[in-house]
């Protein structure tokens, strides 16, 4: 299983007070060398965090592969497909919310993410597209040719007991008929130290697992390379 670790928040940080520091090629460095088999990065419409410039800098920086997460908007696509990332994660966005809010409606917006997809596809980019488990979403995904999902998993990061459960049974639901639709599947969204033992006991066919929040919190007090080296901990080799 792979770890595909997000530094948007070491840009947030930085954003804060609008200096050059901290580093972001520094944090790229500083996760690969904690075992990082990804870096991703969100780069928003509003451009809150990551910046235009860093998408550039990182790509050409990185030594393992590049997931760049990303709405369907056209100047959005336009840079990914300057930047070439190893991948792009298809997600939903809204100006006003602190960080994404549900999976993207695959199935609803069909005709608009056909023409994007297709574009991403026919660059190389390997797409993935961030869905609520669902059959609906992934039966989309698939008739999209969208090589990947992203399970949605905040909804199981917020829940406790038998609401909690509830959650992680759908997941794994998803993660079968994602499987046994010649799909890749990932997750992510709010999964941190003390959640993911439980949700990597339930759930199947996991491929990578994409986490920032919590890796870059602990790093406050751990630095970035043993917060990543902790989380890899966690995961079965």
């Amino acid at each position: 299983m792979k770890l595909g670790v997000n530094i948007d928040h070491v840009a947030t940080l930085r954003q804060a007070r609008g200096t050059t520091y901290p580093s972001l090629l520094e944090a790229v460095s500083e996760a690969e060398a904690g075992g990082a088999d990804g870096i991703t990065i969100h780069l928003r419409e509003d451009r809150r965090h990551i910046q235009d410039r860093d998408l550039f800098e990182i790509r050409e920086a990185v030594r393992v592969p590049l997931n760049l997460e990303m709405a369907n908007a056209p100047d959005v696509l336009a840079q990914a497909l300057r930047a070439h990332p190893d991948e792009v994660c298809l997600v939903p966005e809204r100006r006003q919310e602190l960080t994404t809010e549900g999976g993207l409606d695959a199935a609803g917006q069909y005709d608009r993410l056909a023409p994007t997809v297709a574009a991403l596809n026919q660059a190389g980019i390997r797409v993935s597209l961030f869905i609520e488990p669902s059959p609906a979403q992934i039966d989309a995904a698939r008739r999209l040719g969208a090589p990947m999902v992203e399970l949605h998993t905040g909804l199981y990061s917020n829940l406790s007991g038998p609401a909690r459960d509830a959650e992680l049974a759908r997941l794994a639901a998803a993660a079968e008929a994602a499987h046994a639709a010649g799909l890749q599947v990932n997750a992510g969204h709010g999964l941190n130290y003390d959640n993911l033992p439980a949700f990597l006991a339930a759930v199947p066919h996991l491929d990578t697992l994409n986490i920032g929040h919590s890796i870059v919190a602990r790093a406050v007090f751990t630095g970035l390379r043993a917060a990543v080296r902790a989380l890899k901990d966690l995961l079965p080799r």
